[in-house]
């Protein structure tokens, strides 16, 4: 009897923790993004990405595309996520941060950032081409290929800071 209440107290300790795991993170919109990274000091990256082809993909939508999920799975970072996470993330805001690095809430503190392995501990995504293809494949009626090394360097935004 001890050992099956044992038992069943492990699986519920591990039902729990999954559940926790499972959590999805919030994500922060590009406001909150550009309070730390538009320092020319840090590289500038909501400068480059403002002026970039992902910041203005919802432009690129024609008449119902705009409204199209198909679409907007990959011309908006908010066309795919659920409402309870969006936080202050918009559809208007196209491909943003958030798509490429992951929902920021839990990794856009100071503290967190600083440290690489807290911040992926707390969602943060090092984009990969397999990240990049998620959008960039034959699936969409537009698809012109993708040279992932080519197109990788277009956008890199590194943190000269970090660096050091």
């Amino acid at each position: 009897m001890l050992l099956r209440s044992l038992l069943f107290a492990c699986f519920l300790f591990f039902l729990g923790n999954m559940a926790t795991m499972a959590q999805a993170h919030d994500y922060v919109g590009v406001k909150k993004c550009k309070m730390c990274h538009n320092k020319p000091a840090t590289g500038a990256q909501f400068k480059q990405w403002s002026e970039s082809k992902h910041a203005t993909a919802m432009q690129s939508l024609k008449g119902d595309e705009a409204k199209d999920p198909k679409c907007l799975k990959c011309h908006a970072t908010a066309g795919s996520v659920k409402a309870a996470n969006m936080g202050t993330l918009t559809v208007e805001e196209g491909v943003s941060c958030e798509t490429c690095h992951g929902p920021g809430a839990d990794y856009n503190p100071t503290a967190i950032m600083k440290d690489k392995a807290k911040a992926m501990a707390a969602g943060m995504i090092v984009p990969d081409e397999k990240l990049c293809k998620t959008c960039h494949n034959a699936e969409s009626p537009h698809f012109k290929g993708f040279n992932y090394a080519e197109y990788s360097k277009k956008i890199a935004h590194p943190n000269p800071a970090a660096a050091k």
